[in-house]
């Protein structure tokens, strides 16, 4: 078992190294590769209250961390670690050129957390996987 989830933290490690350098990339890498254009960027779905696309990196990060670290010690620092990360990636987008603050993403980065830590939650007050 030890294993299996050893192969996660890899994965946690590699994600979380390409939404800090997608994050700090001065311009849309993806909007380059796909489109040719620096300054578009793809949208997965349409922006409702937040970044869609924000929120759905956010919740794919939260859900590869938490798979990777369940020992309650290390949830909770890798929950502080993920909030503040969605801070910090966001306030960086003042400084970086071709790149800006905007509350939507910062409210999608924190929303992405906060639905995986509390779907999380629920399940384990209802021991929804438990046998």
């Amino acid at each position: 078992m030890r294993k299996f989830f050893s192969k996660y933290k890899i994965i946690f490690y590699f994600f979380n190294f390409c939404l800090i350098f997608l994050y700090v990339f001065p311009g849309s890498l993806i909007g380059f590769l796909l489109y040719g254009d620096i300054r578009f960027q793809p949208r997965i779905t349409p922006d409702f209250i937040v970044s869609s696309n924000h929120f759905y990196a956010f919740i794919l990060l939260s859900v590869i961390g938490l798979l990777s670290f369940n020992k309650f010690n290390q949830t909770k620092i890798l929950i502080i670690y993920l909030v503040v990360l969605s801070i910090i990636l966001e306030i960086f987008h003042l400084l970086i050129p071709e790149r800006s603050f905007q509350w939507q993403d910062l409210f999608g980065n924190l929303l992405g957390v906060l639905v995986v830590i509390f779907i999380k939650k629920i399940i384990n007050n209802y021991g929804l996987l438990k046998k």
